[in-house]
C-alpha cells in the first residue's frame, strides 16, 4: 500500500509520515518514507519550482511509490502533490494508492511556518497555496482537518483508515 499524505506546506505531512513510519517499524512492517524534500536532495536539487519542474519532481515520486508498492513495501509519501492530474495519474498507476488530504488553513500555516517556507521564500519562489496552484483533491480517500486535531489524533485517524481497509494487523 501507498499512503500518500498531501496538503500545503505546514500541514504536517512529514510529521505524520514519521509517526506512521515509527508505528510500522514497531509492528515489524516493511515500510519506507518517501519525502518530497529528500527526493529533491537526492537529485542535487536539479529542479526548481516552476510548474514544469514541480511536475517532473512529482513524477519522480510517483515512480518511487510505484516501485515500493510493486515490491510489497508500505510506502509513506509526504508531498504537497498540488496538481490533481498528477494525483489522478498516481491513482491510476499505483494499485495500493491511498490519498490522505491533510487539510490545513493557509493563514495558520503561514503563522506557524515551522520550516520557514513562507518566511524565507515569499516573493522569491512561488509557494503552493499562495501564488502556485493547489488543486482541491477531487477524490481523496481520507480528509483530515489538521487544525482541529492533535498530531497524535491525525496519525490515529490514518491508522484507523488503514486498519479498516487492510486489516487490524496495522493497528
Amino acid at each position: 500500500m501507498i499512503i500518500w499524505l498531501i496538503g500545503i506546506s505546514g500541514a504536517g505531512k512529514t510529521t505524520i509520515g514519521r509517526k506512521l513510519e515509527a508505528h510500522f517499524n514497531g509492528l515489524g512492517v516493511k515500510n519506507y518514507l518517501l519525502d518530497g524534500d529528500e527526493v529533491r536532495d537526492l537529485f542535487d536539487r536539479d529542479l526548481g519550482y516552476s510548474d514544469a519542474e514541480r511536475e517532473a519532481n512529482i513524477k519522480r515520486i510517483i515512480l518511487g511509490a510505484y516501485l515500493l508498492d510493486r515490491n510489497d513495501i508500505v510506502g509513506i509519501v509526504c508531498n504537497i502533490a498540488p496538481l490533481e492530474h498528477l494525483r489522478a495519474l498516481a491513482r491510476r498507476k499505483i494499485a495500493g494508492y491511498n490519498e490522505i488530504y491533510l487539510k490545513k488553513d493557509l493563514q495558520a500555516s503561514i503563522k506557524n511556518d515551522v520550516k520557514g517556507i513562507y518566511r524565507e521564500h515569499t516573493g522569491k519562489t512561488q509557494i503552493v497555496g499562495i501564488d502556485a496552484t493547489f488543486d482541491p483533491p477531487q477524490c481523496p480517500d481520507l480528509v483530515l482537518e489538521v487544525d482541529k486535531q492533535t498530531e497524535d489524533e491525525t496519525c490515529q485517524a490514518v491508522l484507523d483508515y488503514i486498519a479498516d481497509k487492510y486489516g487490524p494487523q496495522y493497528r
